[in-house]
């Protein structure tokens, strides 16, 4: 009787430390995976600002005022200085929406971290993004606009400077349709990242769930 209470004992025992065992670890995956939800969240919410906040600063609409802030040249003509201006638009608004950027951004590392080091491509895409856009606001304000109607070109010359302006334009400016060549752009890199973070938002099956499915049908 003794040996068996001695056995009964020592199970109660090592019961006793596996359940302290699976507690702590249980915690701990239900902590890590808590702090990993939150970054997802925390990204997505992010990238979704970058969204709106490049529909804001690509909008067509633009008051009077706007890009006046440009440093000016002393040798500008008005007719430069007016194309120049409406090219720095975009810069103008960026700054005004530039902590929503560097937000995401800080985000970068701690997301590759988590989330693996191929992840890096979503940060560097939507920054390449926003660079065409600054990129395409320069070469139209300072190249093709400024060679419309004031250079003379030949008929296939004519032709090419309205084909890349146009195209230039189109990064420019919202088109507010499917085809627009950065609302794609964003489209792609977004679609990237739910993939990533879809995981975090799954409900995870419970241990005692693969114990109580019935994996066999009755035929």
């Amino acid at each position: 009787m003794i040996e068996l209470a001695t056995i009964a004992q020592a199970v109660a025992v090592v019961a006793a430390c596996w359940a302290i065992i699976s507690g702590v670890g249980a915690w701990k995956r239900e902590f890590i995976g808590k702090r990993k939800i939150e970054l997802a969240e925390e990204t997505l919410t992010a990238f979704f600002e970058i969204k709106d906040a490049i529909a804001f600063i690509r909008s067509p609409w633009s008051s009077g005022t706007e890009g006046s802030t440009r440093k000016r040249s002393e040798h500008e003509t008005e007719a430069e200085k007016q194309l120049l201006d409406r090219g720095y638009i975009v810069f103008e608004r960026y700054e005004s929406k530039q902590e929503v950027f560097v937000r995401f951004n800080t985000l970068k590392y701690k997301f590759m971290a988590v989330f693996g080091t191929d992840t890096e491509s979503i940060f560097k895409d939507t920054n390449q993004t926003l660079n065409s856009i600054f990129t395409s606001a320069n070469m139209l304000a300072t190249h093709y606009w400024q060679r419309q109607g004031r250079v003379k070109m030949e008929e296939d010359e004519f032709q090419k400077h309205l084909d890349e302006m146009h195209k230039h334009e189109g990064i420019f400016w919202d088109r507010y349709n499917d085809d627009d060549e950065i609302r794609k752009q964003l489209a792609q890199t977004q679609n990237q990242l739910e993939t990533t973070t879809k995981p975090c938002f799954e409900e995870p099956m419970k241990t005692y769930s693969i114990f109580t499915t019935k994996w066999i049908s009755k035929g």
